[in-house]
């Protein structure tokens, strides 16, 4: 009786994302990651996948193994698992947002279909310059067809360990869904390594909220309103940007530009010292009674940055400034802002709850 391998190794990669793992060296925590990225997010295509494999292998006969049997019983269970996590996100959001969190009712078909598409009622202007630094000082701005006038920013930066990444391809049904409710929404390339270090990272950051602050309202925009939000290194980034307002290290030549914020989101976040680990390079080294409120989202499976460091980080921030929110989300690996996914859909509730509070908030308005 041969034994199907083409099934098995098939019913491994299903399995792999429902174990969660300790610290793996960086490039094994990649691979890691890679392999688990579309079966952790798209676990309804996942779970037809594994039924019509395993149909198939049934119908070619590959099932009279017993070993197949075996595999196929304990691959459906962690397929399963997987889906089972991803669904129960609402309960991680609402333990760090309190009961008023209200995660909408996503639709199968939505589900279903989990790439972002761009919806019809937003407009994208692509390759907006803000900066002096070509295409890596180049944004696209999110709005409403409608155009509304005085809406709130939220301003995204992607990630890839600083080194790799564009504007388009992170957070984007997060950037949709604001768009279409009447925010705007700009996601910006910036300057990476090895040609640029970290200060100019954060006056990336900076020069968009300049440009924000100085042509912002011709596209509707309220300058005094601005969510910084960020991606694994886009976190990062914004995080230090948000804890050092108007500080001219970070301004040059835009020293007298007002680059306050009213929050900070850091998806599947890096929050420890830059590469060489330079002090001021971290979050925590900038942290102050005066910064504003935090929205930290983790998973608990991430390869890349284990949820045991950013559980410090959110404790450590939180004991400075008072306000900050951690999320921890059930079977999350990095990179879970890709799709329309489940487990994505309720953080996306979660972001625009958190920032909608955060400028209404009377000191943002002022």
């Amino acid at each position: 009786m041969s034994v199907p391998w083409g099934y098995l190794i098939g019913l491994a990669v299903l399995t792999l994302p429902a174990i969660p793992v300790p610290h793996l060296p960086e490039r094994l925590g990649t691979v890691w990651y890679f392999i688990c990225l579309a079966v952790n997010e798209l676990p309804l295509l996942m779970i037809a996948f594994f039924t019509a494999d395993t149909a198939l292998a049934a119908s070619q006969g590959d099932l009279a193994n017993p070993v197949a049997i075996a595999a196929a019983v304990v691959a459906g269970a962690c397929v399963a698992l997987t889906a089972w996590r991803g669904f129960r996100t609402p309960h991680a959001l609402r333990k760090a947002l309190g009961a008023a969190y209200t995660p909408r009712r996503t639709s199968l078909a939505r589900l279903l279909s989990p790439f972002a598409i761009r919806p019809r009622d937003v407009e994208r202007t692509a390759n907006l310059s803000y900066g002096p630094a070509g295409k890596r000082n180049l944004m696209d701005l999110y709005r409403h067809r409608s155009h509304p006038a005085g809406a709130p920013v939220l301003v995204h930066f992607h990630g890839g360990h600083y080194e790799m990444g564009r504007k388009n391809t992170q957070s984007r049904p997060l950037l949709h869904r604001l768009a279409a409710d009447g925010w705007i929404c700009i996601s910006a390339n910036y300057r990476l390594r090895p040609d640029a270090g970290y200060e100019d990272h954060v006056t990336d950051v900076k020069r968009v909220i300049a440009w924000v602050r100085e042509h912002g309202p011709a596209w509707g925009a309220d300058p005094d309103r601005i969510v910084l939000s960020g991606s694994s290194a886009g976190a990062h980034m914004s995080a230090l940007a948000a804890l050092t307002p108007n500080d001219p290290q970070f301004q040059p030549g835009f020293e007298d530009v007002d680059t306050t914020v009213a929050a900070v989101v850091g998806l599947n976040g890096y929050w420890g010292r830059y590469f060489g680990g330079e002090v001021g390079s971290a979050p925590l080294d900038r942290a102050h009674a005066d910064a504003p409120p935090f929205l930290v989202v983790h998973g608990d499976h991430d390869t890349l940055v284990h949820v045991a460091d950013v559980r410090r980080f959110a404790a450590d921030l939180r004991a400075v400034t008072g306000r900050v929110a951690y999320a921890e989300l059930p079977g999350a690996h990095h990179g879970f802002d890709l799709f329309h996914s489940p487990r994505f859909e309720a953080v996306v509730d979660a972001v625009e709850e958190f920032a909608t509070a955060a400028v209404s908030a009377p000191a943002t308005r002022a």
